[in-house]
């Protein structure tokens, strides 16, 4: 097992990563000191697969476990599923010393983490993520939300776990369209932030899609280490942290758009950067090489960068210009400059920007 840790005064927290650290929950969690009574939330996919071990590892250990299952997917991701953990809470006598441990993927982690933010004001909550997009992105900085039909993610608070527990043996139970979405967020740290890691991506192709544990122990601290050294720096996204957005501007307006769980959220993020380089060199902060390459990657990794059909320019700037990074009523967009490093762009006049660049990409340049 290795341990990273997340700087954040006395909201710091360790992130543990290994093959097989599910059955040592108990051990993981003793030093946090939490109360004995706990919340495990998870969904009707992650139930069966390892509920009963985890809670049964719990139960031996003296912990008094409740648990919530929700329905699976992103259109679940809403103020009914968060509704129905309050009421399970209230109805079996949680108090602010309970704790909620999400079991599950990014849609569960987001919102067993706003539960545990808003609920009575807040009580302790960790992370056990059990799909790669949550491994390496939504389990660590304490972005916890739920969706609205007008936007991702619109309505929620930064708050942080108390610990993070990755093991990386669930992702055998990821299904191959879930796992290759996940594989969108590795590819983004690459471009933004590290160049190095790009290439290695570059070269482990097959060892990442045949799941090789060294493989993917290697692209997941690579990534924590990435996201927890941002999230030190800037938690709650007043600069640095908005490059983790790459990709992500675009791409919710497709999963608005296109309905929450038709597109998952790493299918849209790839499209997403996809857009994003086109509009970086569009303005030349990156080569068209670099855009070919970023392509390349993407679908060397499944991944497809097409986008969804149906939809103006216009309605794609009305659904970004609801983006949270939208300032003033001007659109901030990352954008890549050259493979490996990234900045904030203001968009002053996106339908123009746009316009052009969809065109010019359904013509396939």
């Amino acid at each position: 097992m290795q341990t990273l840790n997340v700087d954040l005064d006395n909201r710091s927290y360790s992130i543990h990563i290994g093959t097989g650290i599910l059955s040592s929950v108990v051990e993981l969690l003793e030093p946090l000191k939490l109360s004995k009574h706990l919340v495990v939330v998870t969904n009707d996919v992650v139930a069966p697969l390892y509920l009963e071990q985890v809670v049964n590892l719990l139960h031996n250990s003296t912990y008094d476990v409740d648990c919530v299952i929700l329905p699976d997917g992103e259109q679940h991701k809403d103020d009914a599923s968060l509704n129905s953990i309050f009421t399970h809470m209230l109805e079996n006598n949680c108090d602010r010393s309970t704790t909620i441990v999400a079991l599950g993927g990014g849609v569960i982690g987001d919102m067993a983490g706003f539960a545990a933010a808003t609920y009575m004001r807040g009580i302790p909550f960790v992370q056990i993520p059990t799909t790669l997009l949550a491994q390496v992105d939504s389990s660590v900085g304490g972005k916890t939300a739920i969706n609205h039909p007008l936007g991702k993610n619109m309505i929620g608070a930064f708050y942080q776990p108390r610990s993070v527990i990755i093991d990386v043996a669930t992702l055998n139970t990821l299904d191959e369209r879930h796992f290759r979405a996940g594989l969108a967020e590795v590819i983004k740290y690459g471009v933004i932030a590290d160049a190095e890691f790009f290439s290695w991506l570059e070269q482990n192709v097959s060892r990442l899609l045949d799941k090789d544990p060294s493989a993917l122990k290697y692209a997941i601290k690579t990534c924590c280490k990435i996201k927890a050294g941002i999230v030190a720096q800037d938690e709650t996204e007043h600069s640095v942290r908005a490059l983790l957005n790459f990709g992500h501007t675009f791409g919710h307006a497709i999963e608005q758009l296109c309905g929450y769980g038709t597109v998952l959220h790493g299918e849209a993020v790839a499209i997403g950067m996809a857009v994003a380089s086109r509009m970086s060199a569009q303005k030349g902060l990156c080569s068209s090489a670099d855009v070919a390459r970023l392509d390349r990657i993407l679908l060397q990794y499944g991944l497809d960068i097409h986008i969804p059909q149906g939809f103006t320019p216009t309605q794609f700037v009305t659904a970004m210009m609801r983006d949270k990074k939208v300032s003033s009523g001007v659109l901030r967009m990352v954008l890549a400059h050259g493979i490996g490093a990234s900045a904030v762009h203001l968009l002053p006049d996106p339908m123009l920007d746009f316009t052009q660049l969809l065109a010019d990409f359904s013509l396939g340049s």
